[in-house]
């Protein structure tokens, strides 16, 4: 550890980087390690929580439990580093209602970034020995889609930087076994945000037929992948052409009204 922290410090001062950031276990954050760390440029550290209901952490063999998180966090917190917290969907015992109640509970901790990992099944794993024998069942894109959809305002809206949604592509994921994997799976949580707030947003104005204006760098995410969100209106009885529109920022959008 120290080996691999020295050489970060000296990437630091040749390259002017602000810091190191690192992920931990919970129960492995402790006053000689926080030293370790201090010394060596790390600026941030991240705790995987993955959950924090007790009994979702004793199924998958966590060896943790939500108090050491609480206790972990405190302890990053007291010694100024910047504090990120991580979280995994679909996880064996859990449920969609227990992935929200994790995100709260780790909003209360107050973290600087949150990362949210969909629960991937990939060989030679316990969690691919339980999916073979039927004893798990992992969730569908659309299920992870629809349940960050939910996380994502929850994070946001709470001041919390969300660095990361999904897994980095990578060669192992390309082979998994199972699983709600997508390589551009944050847009396709934005697309879904984006759909459901309009829909809502057109009930509540009574309309059927509508230009939809968006920031241009939210277009892609507004029409959806493969234009799947023009089809998912279409289907619920709307008529709506999406088009960019410069003066608008932020991921806005104004729905211009063609008729009822």
């Amino acid at each position: 550890m120290t080996a691999l922290l020295e050489t970060a410090a000296r990437a630091c001062d040749r390259y002017g980087f602000a810091g190191v950031r690192c992920s931990t276990r919970p129960d492995a954050v402790d006053s000689e390690r926080r030293e370790l760390l201090k010394a060596h440029r790390v600026t941030a550290v991240e705790l995987g929580a993955q959950s924090m209901d007790d009994g979702v952490l004793q199924l998958n063999r966590r060896g943790h439990t939500a108090r050491d998180v609480e206790n972990a966090a405190g302890l990053i917190r007291a010694y100024g580093f910047e504090l990120g917290l991580q979280m995994m969907t679909g996880l064996p015992g859990d449920t969609d209602e227990k992935a929200v109640e994790t995100a709260r509970a780790l909003l209360r901790l107050r973290p600087d970034t949150m990362r949210i990992y969909p629960t991937i099944v990939l060989e030679n794993t316990a969690l691919c020995d339980w999916y073979r024998a039927g004893h798990y069942a992992p969730q569908t894109l659309d299920a992870a889609v629809s349940l960050c959809a939910r996380l994502i305002p929850m994070i946001e809206g709470a001041g919390v930087r969300l660095i990361r949604v999904g897994l980095h592509a990578s060669e192992e994921l390309e082979r998994r076994v199972a699983g709600p994997y997508h390589p551009a799976f944050m847009e396709l949580c934005r697309s879904r945000i984006f759909l459901e707030a309009l829909a809502a947003s057109l009930r509540a104005r009574g309309l059927r037929r509508a230009v939809v204006e968006v920031d241009p760098r939210r277009l892609s995410a507004a029409v959806g992948q493969k234009r799947g969100n023009l089809e998912a209106l279409r289907q619920m009885g709307f008529e709506v052409e999406i088009r960019p529109e410069a003066s608008l920022s932020g991921g806005t959008y104004r729905i211009r009204e063609t008729g009822r």
